[in-house]
């Protein structure tokens, strides 16, 4: 089976990727779809905003990730994503190549 091979090798999960390139993009600064600024900070498994009080937690970031690729990754809009947090990851996703934002002028397939 490929989960019992892949434990074999020192090949990184999905999820994992997902979390070290937020890690790396802590800070750079990211607008949401109203255009307004945020960054945010990676503690533990916390991402935290600087326009939310409250974090969005790891789990919740891996739920919006799996959501993005069950929508083979062309995401028309943050609710879509379906978590909480979304109006902040979408923008993250988008800029890190994640999703693909869907643009109407445009046929993908």
């Amino acid at each position: 089976m490929l989960q019992d091979q892949l434990k074999e090798t020192d090949v990184p999960w999905p999820d994992d990727l997902l979390w070290d390139t937020l890690v790396k993009f802590q800070r750079y600064p990211f607008h949401t779809a109203k255009n307004l600024e945020f960054f945010y900070i990676i503690k533990g498994n916390e991402m935290f905003v600087t326009r939310k009080d409250k974090s969005i937690t790891r789990a919740s970031v891996m739920m919006a990730f799996h959501k993005a690729l069950e929508l083979g990754r062309i995401v028309t809009g943050p609710k879509k994503l379906g978590t909480f947090g979304a109006s902040y990851l979408y923008p993250v996703f988008r800029e890190i190549g994640v999703i693909i934002e869907a643009r109407a002028d445009y046929k993908y397939f």
